[in-house]
């Protein structure tokens, strides 16, 4: 059979929706409906307060209990007192939100780290330390210095 487009086009299978494969599931069927109530809760969140809601994430709500979780104290901070428009404008939207409560939970140190990024000088920096190094005047207040210099031109020059 030589390759043909509309061949591939015959054997492909539909895509299979994420809902419709925990619909197949009676026990997953069963926990669909929760998850999309928390789904639409979460949205309208976000779309209340986008910023606060970048790093936020609802852990439950039951009997008009909201329990929020925030990775910092400064952010729980600043979320605390934005509570009052969040609840107005959840009650606008036909949640009935009694109380709020919000749980600090701490990322990994390894996520919040930036990678360190290796300085480099150019060629003509180390030519240009290394002519400081010469040029000061060999005096005990200056030899630590002249030292310092020397050492980082012979690092440069060998790595």
């Amino acid at each position: 059979m030589r390759f043909n487009s509309s061949n591939l086009a015959l054997k492909r299978r539909a895509p299979v929706v994420a809902t419709d494969f925990l619909r197949r599931n009676d026990r997953m069927a069963a926990l669909l409906p929760a998850i999309e109530r928390m789904a639409r809760l979460q949205k309208d969140c976000a779309e209340c307060l986008p910023a606060m809601f970048k790093h936020c994430e609802i852990l439950s709500f039951e009997d008009g209990q909201l329990l929020l979780s925030l990775p910092t104290t400064a952010l729980a901070a600043k979320l605390k007192q934005q509570l009052p428009k969040l609840q107005d404008t959840l009650a606008r939207r036909g949640w009935q939100v009694t109380g709020v409560r919000i749980k600090v939970q701490m990322t990994k140190a390894a996520e919040i780290k930036e990678q360190m990024r290796s300085l480099e000088l150019p060629p003509a920096a180390v030519e240009a330390f290394d002519q400081l190094g010469a040029a000061l005047e060999a005096s005990p207040q200056n030899s630590p210095l002249i030292e310092a210099v020397k050492a980082m031109v012979a690092r440069r020059r060998a790595g």
